[in-house]
This record gives C-alpha cells, structure tokens and sequence, in this order.
C-alpha cells in the first residue's frame, strides 16, 4: 500500500472502531461486526460488455469485514434508543474488503481470431482493496426483527469507498507485451497501481439465526471513479464507461452488545 492509503486506513479504522466504539461502551450505540465474501463478477474492458460468456467469466473472489453502527438499541440499559424513524429504519456500515481476479477477452472478436490471436492471448488480473462507508435503509422497523416479529429484514444501501487497486496484463505469446498487443490496445495498457473512489449500490436482506447474530446476503454494484481497474484504456467509441462490478457476497453478523 501507498503511504496515502495506509493513513487512510488508519484513520478510517479509528473512526469507525475507536471513536463508535468508545460512544457504544457508554451506552450510546449499538454495534455489530461480520464477515462477508462471494464471487465478484468484473466490467471492464476486457471482452464485450454486453456479451454472455464476458458477464459469467470474468470474474473473481472477494472477502470483507463489516461494522455496524445500530441506532435502535442502547446497551447500557438494555434497551431501544428513542423511537424516531432514522434509528427505527437505518444503520451505518463501515466496510473494508479485498477482492481479485482474472480477466480475459471473449467475444466473437477474440473467438474468430487468425492464427496469432493477438486479442484472446491477452490475459489480465486485478487486485482491489477498499474501505468506506454506506448507508443502509431498512422498509421494515428494526426495533420488531430484533424482537422477532419476521424473520427476515431486506435492505437497500448507498455508499462510498476510497479504492487502491494493483492490475496485471501479459500475453501467453511472449514478451514484451508491447509486441503482441491487439492494435485497440496499443498504448492503452498499464501495469501501475492507483488509486481512485467507488460510488456503491447495493440490495440484501438479514435472516435471524440466534438473539445475537444475522445471516446476510448483499448484491452490491460498484462504479468506478477510473477505467484502470483493470490497466486498460482507449479511446476508442466502444469504451462508454469506466470499470464497474458486481459483488455478491454472503456473511454472518453478530452484535456485540445487546
């Protein structure tokens, strides 16, 4: 990591793990921690974007740690908070996670190739941390999942998180890569790491196992702020859109103090 990205980190993990921390242990908050991963599924500009077997194949993993800031419940006296709407319907989730991939050209382009096959030898991986904060919104009231009156409890959330990412690109005919690159990427490649932001979409639902603890499951989209996730750029018509990704990701929640 950058000397940038560490004093982020750092500042961030303080913030959201010291300082809620700190009000949670007088009783002022409600906090929660998990774990998530799931396959991320990666846009770029590798392959065809609209292209079936471009959607399904280049994708990763991705593993992450979350923290929960609950305004619906206050430990020091083992109860809810005052019944407004804000704490009844919405948390805050301070998220850090890692994910990576390989990525590769499909298409009919990269499929009907002549011999060489500039395009289809042309292979790619991308290594991605981030950390941020979003905002999730519940339609049902906290106060009653936590009491068990429904099991489950759906969610919307929005977000943004701060991005380093470190991407990789060779071709399996030789070096330098500069001889074998397909002519829409020539001077278009980048194997130095950046950094940028992410806006952050995302959709899910909790599931009650225990008094203490959630199962989760969280469908995320991610657009980027930069169209080197991936280390490729061109300005060619077809590259509309910066790098984008979805993330599908399963985990388990569990309150610390309730």
């Amino acid at each position: 990591m950058t000397n940038l990205t560490r004093t982020l980190c750092i500042v961030m993990l303080l913030f959201f793990f010291g300082k809620e921390s700190a009000l949670a242990q007088k009783g002022l908050l409600g906090q929660e921690i998990g774990i998530v991963a799931g396959p991320v599924a990666y846009y770029t500009d590798y392959g065809l974007r609209y292209n079936m077997e471009t959607n399904t194949s280049n994708t990763g993993i991705g593993v992450g740690l979350v923290y929960y800031i609950n305004f619906a419940y206050r430990a020091d006296c083992n109860c809810y908070t005052r019944d407004t709407y804000f704490n009844d319907h919405f948390r805050i989730r301070a998220e850090v996670d890692y994910h990576w991939g390989e990525l590769n050209h499909f298409g009919p382009i990269a499929r009907n190739e002549g011999p060489n096959g500039l395009l289809r030898n042309m292979i790619g991986s991308t290594k991605v941390f981030e950390m941020g904060a979003h905002l999730e919104y519940y339609p049902f009231s906290i106060r009653d999942y936590t009491a068990y009156a429904y099991p489950i409890s759906p969610f919307a959330s929005l977000g943004f998180n701060f991005v380093e990412y470190d991407p990789y690109t060779y071709s399996e005919l030789g070096e330098p890569l500069e001889d074998y690159l397909f002519h829409t990427f020539q001077g278009g490649v980048s194997q130095e790491a950046g950094s940028t932001w992410s806006i952050v979409l995302g959709i899910g639902t909790r599931y009650k196992v225990a008094p203490f603890s959630d199962l989760v499951v969280n469908l995320q989209w991610r657009y980027y702020n930069t169209d080197w996730i991936d280390g490729l750029d061109h300005d060619n018509p077809q590259n509309k859109f910066n790098d984008m990704m979805f993330w599908l990701n399963f985990g388990y929640i569990y309150y610390l103090n309730f």
